[in-house]
């Protein structure tokens, strides 16, 4: 079985964010890049299933030059091979677009990738992907088996879960909970040294061109002082009269 598992490469949770020119670009200053939390779930489950099946797993990520690093620590983790199609991710389709032409050109059997990425938190690449490619398609994932080519997987809904059957090739977007947290492999010594030595391929972009345009951005309000009261009637009263929630 061939798996090719997507990465994003985005900032670190912990990241202070701010933005320059007018508020409509991200500034990058000073932050730690890793590889995208949704699409690491994936790539562990691509690892066991690389154990315990033999699969070959390639990672491939969007993006230049800068987010080699990222595409090197799933290498280190255990990824095979790597490719990056060298390009920088402007909107979802775009991203689509490039990662359905590696699809295309790889012969793969099934893909894994995050829902979303946390940066931008689309949950729109996967579902594009499926559909320019003409697979199978399961979003929200929170358990997948492969026997065969018969696939069964646990998808997160409303209220609880389910289960659901399809059949390779497919795309599958998976989150929290497609492994468990205590099951996240970080790279030790010997898997950053292999890394090295494992293939990261770049090839050029087919020149999609995005359909969207970022205008600006806008930082949440910074939270108010906060106002103490000793007793239900002088909350009541703020509530009602300052807040204005009831």
């Amino acid at each position: 079985m061939k798996i090719l598992v997507c990465i994003s490469h985005v900032p670190d949770t912990t990241s202070k964010i701010n933005f320059v020119d007018n508020d409509t670009k991200f500034d990058t200053n000073g932050v730690q890049y890793v590889i995208n939390p949704y699409d690491e779930f994936s790539l562990t489950r691509a690892m066991w299933f690389k154990e315990k099946q033999g699969a070959t797993v390639t990672v491939v990520g969007v993006g230049d030059a800068s987010t080699e690093p990222t595409l090197r620590k799933a290498l280190a983790i255990g990824a095979d091979a790597a490719i990056r199609v060298n390009a920088v991710p402007t909107d979802g389709f775009m991203v689509a677009k490039e990662l359905a032409e590696v699809v295309k050109n790889g012969g793969y059997d099934l893909v894994l990738a995050g829902k979303e990425s946390s940066d931008y938190n689309g949950q729109m690449v996967p579902g594009m992907l499926a559909s320019l490619v003409d697979f199978n398609f399961v979003n929200a994932c929170v358990g997948v088996e492969v026997e065969g080519t018969n696939v069964t997987l646990d998808r997160e809904i409303d209220g609880g879960e389910e289960k659901v059957s399809s059949t390779l090739p497919m795309v599958v977007a998976g989150q929290k909970g497609m492994v468990e947290e205590k099951d996240l492999r970080i790279p030790n010594m010997r898997g950053i040294m292999t890394a090295r030595k494992k293939p990261l391929t770049v090839v050029e972009p087919t020149g999609v061109v995005a359909s969207t345009s970022t205008k600006s951005f806008e930082k949440p309000a910074a939270k108010g002082a906060v106002k103490l009261v000793d007793n239900v009637d002088a909350l009541i009263d703020l509530l009602h009269n300052e807040a204005k929630v009831i």
